[in-house]
């Protein structure tokens, strides 16, 4: 697909830029934006239902205030597309479950609710795997997602959608949700940025699907550059006293300031646990922190030693007993068109006993402490995001790393899900690219609430290792060299 302006390929804050100085318009935009949704649809398919009447009457309402010079707010006129595991009102909202094909929420949720009122422009609900099991976004209603990069791959999930339409030109802001990895591996697989905020900073009721992941997912961003990350993050955080989980934190603005404090203590982990990562992922990380070193950042490298049994004993009992309690309202004929892997989920989610989860519970408040106390001899902590680049468009997973054996549904993601257990702030931003031309993700995990300071490394890390003016082309592409079935809702 080729984009017929260079008006999607500029980021939130060029966009802003450009609709003050009257360049451009929000309509301008929107169109281009819709126009490029549209034909990346059939070869990538990252739309579940599409809202373009409502966006275009939204942008000429936005054009019509900058027009006025009366912006309605921060995002005015910036085009925005919404995973559908997140309510949109009055918008069908099917969460990849065939058993959820009509449902059609009463309310926003909570993010949309203020992108609303920040003059933000819904363009589209974007594919998700069922309930976000898994870290792909391939369902059985909606079909495979598949990378901008090369369409034989996956694009990762399970905000896959939304992470491909921001790489492909579908718009500069994305909003994702984050169970297990679900914003940080389709981001990483995609080239662009994505944002897991400290559990509860971003309130998730009215309109969430819980208790999928409910409490292991994080509502986020994601974007093409770490400004507009910042700009989004700073939009949609705040308390919500409608979520019991929500957050007390007043609001406030998030910036993008790459001048990272004089001593920041980064620790680096290439291995976290002593999993195994693929060689070429791991050489194009260990060149973006031999990059980050080199600027005066001051990097060591830390072994965390988490328990070789956290999968199994920990995040398992948790996570598939949450998605067991997501699907409980449905009976067999209503799972019958889920995908096999999920009804095992399903189904290994029962048998699991309420002492298996409060045991798991009581493991995972001894991981926080594990992460407390590692904090407090550095400041941010560092990893590859995915040990492995996007593998084949279709699967779940791979069962093999670089010779080893791994769990082929979490076990190549090891890096993730561990920040979702101990609910850490937590980002990835592009670093390189494997010799076969996929993104490399550089995951950034700071302390809680310490969001600030994670944008700032990884506005440095933007700044060493640019990839903005870098667009997929296809699957014959070269590689690129660093330098240094929908429905229409009105």
């Amino acid at each position: 697909m080729k984009l017929k302006s260079e008006l999607s390929r500029l980021s939130a804050g060029e966009l802003l830029a450009g609709f003050a100085a009257h360049r451009f318009t929000p309509v301008d935009v929107v169109d281009e934006v819709t126009n490029n949704l549209a034909a990346m649809q059939d070869s990538l398919n990252v739309m579940v239902t599409d809202m373009f009447p409502a966006a275009k009457a939204a942008a000429r309402e936005a054009a019509a205030a900058w027009k006025a010079n009366e912006p309605t707010g921060p995002l005015c006129g910036v085009p925005v597309t919404v995973k559908d595991l997140i309510y949109v009102r009055d918008v069908r909202g099917c969460a990849g479950a065939p058993a959820l094909t009509d449902f059609v929420p009463a309310a926003d949720s909570a993010p949309v609710e203020r992108l609303r009122k920040a003059g933000a422009v819904l363009t589209c609900k974007t594919t998700t795997c069922e309930s976000g099991y898994k870290l792909t976004a391939d369902s059985p209603l909606t079909g495979i997602t598949r990378n901008p990069w090369n369409p034989a791959r996956t694009a990762g999930g399970s905000s896959g959608g939304a992470a491909a339409a921001v790489a492909a030109g579908g718009g500069p802001l994305a909003l994702g949700t984050d169970g297990v990895g679900s914003i940080r591996v389709p981001s990483a697989f995609c080239g662009v940025v994505g944002l897991k905020p400290t559990f509860g900073l971003v309130p998730r009721a009215p309109g969430f699907f819980p208790p999928s992941w409910a409490s292991l997912a994080h509502t986020g961003p994601i974007t093409r550059t770490v400004a507009d990350a910042a700009l989004m993050l700073s939009v949609i955080a705040g308390h919500d006293s409608r979520d019991a989980a929500s957050l007390p934190v007043p609001v406030r603005s998030y910036a993008a300031d790459d001048t990272v404090s004089d001593g920041c203590r980064v620790g680096f982990a290439p291995a976290l646990g002593g999993v195994p990562v693929d060689p070429a992922v791991a050489a194009v990380v260990q060149a973006a922190v031999d990059d980050l070193a080199r600027s005066g950042i001051a990097v060591r490298t830390v072994q965390p030693a988490f328990g070789p049994d956290l999968l199994e004993s920990v995040l398992h009992p948790i996570a598939l007993t949450e998605q067991a309690a997501a699907a409980s309202g449905r009976d067999a004929a209503a799972l019958a068109a889920s995908d096999a892997e999920y009804r095992d989920v399903i189904a290994r989610g029962k048998d699991y006993r309420g002492i298996d989860y409060i045991t798991a519970s009581y493991r995972r408040g001894q991981l926080r402490e594990e992460f407390r106390r590692l904090f407090e001899s550095i400041d941010l902590l560092i990893t590859p995001t995915v040990a492995v680049a996007a593998f084949a468009a279709g699967t779940i997973g791979v069962d093999t790393i670089d010779g080893a054996p791994v769990d082929r549904h979490l076990g190549w993601s090891p890096f993730t899900w561990p920040m979702n257990l101990a609910g850490l702030p937590a980002a990835t931003v592009p670093c390189g690219f494997t010799p076969g031309g996929l993104p490399v993700g550089l995951q950034i995990v700071g302390n809680w609430l310490a969001e600030e300071t994670v944008l700032a490394l990884a506005a440095r890390l933007e700044r060493l290792r640019p990839w903005g003016d870098r667009w997929p082309q296809g699957p014959a592409a070269p590689a690129p060299v660093f330098r240094a079935d929908r429905n229409v809702a009105g």
